[in-house]
């Protein structure tokens, strides 16, 4: 009778133990972030580049805002305020420059041997330059010197100048200029496929279904990232 008493004793503090600890976890979450249709409808960006979407067959979409401390938070807080399925559905577009191109390669006119590309790859990874940088010599068949190619991030006004977007803004959807995208592969593979990226603001990002953006973009799968 004592052990009975005993047990029963230990899993009620057990409980009380589970419960404090529950609620500690959710004061430590910011709040989720608001619904689009309170927050985003009717603004410049989100209607410019849900007509871009919607007009080349991207349906499955939405906008939230997120607060101006959000690239504060831990992933899982940020995580929380999109209702994104896990941490490796947050992903960011970064712009990557050749530092090596041939100088007849200026712009983005050949995709196969572009100055400037747009990797979108998850915040939960680590990004592989070298590994973009074999594609590309596999790419072009090795008709290229393979140390003409030496990718490396794109100074931020030149972020700024290529796509029409500022840091922690980038998007690859309506950028000012056509570069040619590059989706790390560990993207597509995710379940469910609908996954988080920058939305043209700050403090805007932007949910959409990872094969109606391929759909649209055609961008290069490449296995680019480790965790």
């Amino acid at each position: 009778m004592r052990m009975e008493k005993g047990l029963a004793e230990l899993e009620r503090v057990q409980t009380q133990l589970l419960q404090r600890i529950e609620k500690l976890e959710h004061s430590l979450l910011p709040s989720a972030a608001p619904s689009q249709n309170d927050t985003v409808e009717g603004t410049d960006t989100v209607a410019r580049l849900s007509s871009i979407l919607r007009l080349n067959g991207v349906h499955d979409f939405s906008f939230k805002r997120v607060p101006s401390d959000y690239y504060d938070w831990p992933l899982e807080a940020r995580r929380h305020a999109l209702s994104a399925a896990s941490i490796h559905h947050l992903c960011k577009s970064i712009v990557l420059v050749n530092t090596q191109a041939p100088a007849n390669v200026v712009d983005c006119t050949d995709r196969n041997n572009s100055k400037y590309y747009v990797v979108v790859v998850q915040y939960t990874a680590r990004f592989n330059a070298e590994a973009v940088k074999n594609f590309l010599y596999s790419l072009n068949n090795g008709s290229i010197a393979k140390k003409k190619f030496n990718m490396r991030l794109a100074p931020e006004e030149t972020s700024m100048e290529l796509t029409g977007y500022g840091h922690n803004a980038v998007t690859c959807i309506g950028m000012k200029t056509d570069i040619p995208v590059i989706l790390d592969e560990a993207i597509v593979k995710l379940t469910p496929d609908f996954f988080w990226l920058g939305g043209g603001e700050v403090d805007l990002k932007l949910g959409i279904r990872t094969s109606q953006l391929i759909k649209f973009i055609n961008p290069f799968i490449v296995n680019c990232s480790s965790n």
